[in-house]
């Protein structure tokens, strides 16, 4: 698009310009916003014991300079969704200021968070109160032994306790994202779905991906969505028959069980390895750093961050966002055989 402006195209049949579109004909409409490549847990398959380099404080976007970026992107760009991660996004101190300055923002978008839940029960109502819509809690097991060996922190009970007050302070659906490990706590599928039923909360398995900080990634390993459904196969689960959309989530209904707001009950599986759903994602991602990332296993950034402290207009950095986003490829390529892993782990890009 180069220098082409922002502004609307008005005539009649012809799609606005000031959109993230990219070659394929996809438009991103949700950000997923990383807050900080910090975190309080040290996941296995995420980071190594010892912990990763974290971003210098200079490096990283100020609260208002996210707060800027993420009202380009809605006002100029047609954002609809904002989701705030890390790292472990409630480690940011001005977490709840940005949330309260993203929804003051017209048109208002959906703001969700995905964290651990450590810290949750303390922030839920004053997130809430910010403009908060609802978080994904990511939980991989009910065993607080399990837990403590997956993340080497006992953390586990926090975890159960913000999961709590998130429900109480009325951030639903509250959501329960699960990797499942070969060897490790794939025997407790069963087991998760009942604790999500019976708490109302919804579950989703998400399949591990490659992008762990020690490359150990394996595919032989990892659980698949195939494997997770035979292991719900006692549930009887039914198609659901709302669409999924842009979702990366396929899901299924629970026969006999409904979730908090009385709505059917749902389980959902991201398969993202073994059930791509490429072909209709709507995501940017903005680094903590402020680097756009059109795709998660992207191994290229555009820097809107040194633009931005330049001197740059709103003008010139919504152009620059929407190149950013025009070299995005048909697909994660994965199952390539030239695929590469991003240099940079979960952690640092967010989810």
């Amino acid at each position: 698009m180069g220098e082409q402006s922002v502004e609307m195209d008005r005539r009649p049949g012809v799609p606005p310009v000031n959109v993230l579109a990219d070659r394929f004909g996809r438009v991103a409409t949700d950000l997923r916003v990383s807050l900080t490549d910090r975190c309080n847990l040290r996941c296995t398959y995420c980071m190594p014991e010892e912990g990763l380099a974290w971003l210098p404080k200079q490096d990283q976007l100020t609260d208002d300079e996210v707060v800027r970026l993420i009202r380009i992107g809605v006002e100029r760009l047609g954002i609809k969704d904002v989701r705030f991660t890390g790292g472990e996004p409630l480690l940011r101190r001005g977490l709840v200021g940005i949330i309260q300055a993203s929804a003051r923002l017209s048109p208002r978008p959906r703001l969700m968070l995905t964290t651990n839940g450590i810290g949750l029960e303390r922030l839920a109502e004053p997130l809430r109160d910010a403009g908060l819509d609802r978080v994904n809690v990511s939980l991989d097991t009910l065993d607080p032994e399990r837990f403590k060996a997956l993340t080497r922190r006992d953390r586990h009970a926090d975890v159960l306790r913000g999961l709590r007050a998130a429900a109480e302070a009325g951030l639903t659906p509250v959501k329960i994202n699960a990797v499942l490990m070969r060897g490790i706590n794939d025997d407790e599928a069963p087991a998760m779905l009942r604790f999500a039923l019976e708490h109302g909360y919804q579950l989703r398995f998400i399949e591990q991906m490659p992008l762990d900080a020690q490359h150990q990634w394996d595919r032989h390993q990892m659980v698949t969505a195939d494997e997770i459904l035979a292991d719900l196969a006692p549930f009887d689960l039914m198609p659901d028959s709302v669409s999924r959309g842009t979702a990366p989530a396929e899901t299924w209904l629970v026969p006999g069980y409904v979730d908090a707001a009385g709505e059917p009950a749902r389980v959902g599986v991201i398969g993202s390895v073994t059930r791509p759903f490429c072909g209709d994602c709507d995501r940017t991602r903005l680094t903590a750093d402020g680097q756009v990332r059109d795709c998660l296993f992207a191994t290229k950034e555009s820097d809107l961050r040194d633009l931005m402290r330049g001197g740059a207009t709103d003008d010139e950095l919504a152009t620059a966002w929407q190149v950013a986003m025009r070299g995005k490829r048909a697909g994660h390529g994965i199952d390539d055989p030239s695929f590469l892993q991003p240099a940079r782990p979960m952690s640092a890009i967010g989810g």
